[in-house]
């Protein structure tokens, strides 16, 4: 069966495509059914981008008004991606010596604690917590995270770009995980670890796996 609603995670929040063959009440139907089953890719102050081309301005309002009812942002302007500048070319090095300038390697960041609901970690490098990683917490790297414990919170890998990054722990349940500008999470059938657990991204998706130490 094909889905009415399906969602695009961005680095700004989330994007909803939807089948144009669809009519209104049956999209608004599966919006209402995502909200009130425990979604998690619904985290309250998320905001939810909707192209406005393909509703009227009754329906968007309507729209509108059921993201603010389950606590979430809405935009029905899609947000505009920067175009890459490309710098030009550096002229050639003299050929007088030549200076291998060693890439800066910003250290990791190491947390000695539990990180409970509420506390976050904020950082451009990557993470080491020694400890669990509770509901409601929540780490934001610019590298990897490494979490010697178990992971229930909110966690970003490569936060600003960076599709490499990866993320593991001893066991792996976070309510969101985002890697780069991809989110995810762990499969509702996903056995309990046995051993550590790592997601990476893989062809376009976020791919979680067991891995060992």
């Amino acid at each position: 069966m094909k889905d009415v609603v399906k969602i695009r995670g961005l680095k700004s929040g989330l994007q909803l495509l939807f089948d144009k063959t669809a009519p209104f009440d049956a999209i608004k139907d599966a919006i209402l059914e995502k909200l009130t089953t425990g979604d998690k890719f619904f985290i309250r102050g998320t905001t939810v981008f909707i192209d406005k081309n393909n509703f009227s301005a009754e329906e968007i309002e309507q729209l509108r008004r059921l993201f603010h009812r389950h606590g979430m942002l809405f935009s029905e302007n899609l947000p505009v991606t920067k175009p890459k500048f490309s710098p030009p070319p550096a002229p050639p090095a003299p050929v007088v010596e030549q200076q291998v300038e060693k890439e800066k390697v910003k250290p990791t960041l190491v947390v000695n604690r539990t990180l409970r609901g509420g506390q976050e970690v904020r950082t451009e490098s990557s993470v080491l917590v020694f400890g669990n990683v509770n509901p409601g917490a929540q780490i934001i790297a610019g590298g990897s995270i490494d979490i010697r414990g178990t992971c229930r919170g909110m966690v970003h890998a490569g936060a600003f770009g960076d599709q490499t990054a990866c993320i593991v722990a001893d066991k792996l349940r976070p309510i969101q995980i985002r890697i780069a500008d991809l989110i995810a999470r762990p499969p509702d059938n996903m056995k309990s670890a046995v051993q550590a657990e790592r997601a990476s991204i893989k062809n376009g998706y976020i791919v979680f796996e067991p891995i060992l130490r």
